[in-house]
């Protein structure tokens, strides 16, 4: 594993999956700043990586990441620092819903967060981090960022949005020495698997990973050097057979619809 002391932007920060992130990288950086919106949670975690490493930097912004002024504040807490190496969009939310009677504030909140917000903060971070003698940009997508699945139609596209944005600009930074990368976790026990999730996870058999353990996986991919990372088997097989069979996930999806249906009944699950 590498040992580099990174030098780190960590959108989502007061959420499960990004504070379990903060803990997992705080050992190999030197300086991090923490984003979210929850400003209670932001400061607990603050104190509490204070307390297990004593000699990190740390740094926190509290705020709606969709803003153009807490993005700017962002950028301000990253020049201070003097450099930054590594952005990590983990900032996300999501809905549970049938898209037919989804509102057009949700979809519009969700494709902001999800998809707008991490491409408006890399080009806003891209100058420092060119400044790095060598850096890079993670987004953190999802498996369907590569599955399109039922109820979750807006969610899908937003990570599907993520992961085209991450291949092409990688392309196009890629005579540079800012390198954009795609990490995706399948199933993950935080908030954003609420109650009617949960449930239909639990009747379909799809099994969900720790925050801890996605964490850990991050770390391993921010040391490795290829551009994607899917998490999860038979997740990683599902992709493949999307990819070359896609009939084949259409039947077996189909065959499901009335389980997820079922949940979706239950009301819509927002976080």
């Amino acid at each position: 594993m590498s040992t580099a002391r990174y030098r780190c932007v960590l959108t989502g920060a007061s959420g499960g999956l990004g504070a379990a992130f903060a803990h997992a990288l705080a050992p190999q950086s030197s300086a991090m700043i923490l984003a979210g919106r929850d400003r209670d949670r932001l400061d607990a975690l603050e104190r509490a990586l204070r307390g297990h490493h004593p000699a990190l930097a740390l740094a926190v912004v509290a705020g709606d990441i969709c803003q153009a002024a807490v993005q700017q504040h962002l950028v301000g807490a990253a020049r201070d620092l003097g450099t930054i190496d590594l952005l990590i969009n983990a900032a996300g939310i999501n809905e549970f819903h049938g898209f037919e009677s989804q509102s057009a504030a949700a979809i519009e909140r969700l494709l902001a967060v999800d998809l707008l917000a991490p491409i408006q903060l890399t080009q806003r971070l891209l100058p420092l981090l060119k400044a790095a003698p060598r850096a890079q940009v993670i987004n953190v997508g999802s498996i369907f960022g590569y599955l399109g699945y039922p109820g979750f139609a807006v969610y899908c596209a937003a990570k599907f949005g993520l992961r085209g944005f991450s291949q092409a600009l990688r392309r196009e930074l890629s005579d540079s020495h800012v390198s954009v990368r795609y990490f995706a976790p399948r199933a993950t026990r935080t908030a954003l698997t609420t109650p009617a999730i949960a449930a239909m996870n639990r009747d379909l058999a799809t099994r969900e990973d720790a925050p801890e353990h996605v964490a850990r996986m991050l770390v391993r991919f921010v040391g490795a050097k290829s551009w994607e990372r899917k998490l999860g088997f038979p997740e990683r097989f599902y992709v493949l057979l999307n990819h070359l069979l896609p009939m084949i996930n259409d039947q077996a999806i189909r065959a499901q619809l009335k389980t997820i249906r079922k949940h979706l009944q239950a009301g819509p699950d927002v976080r």
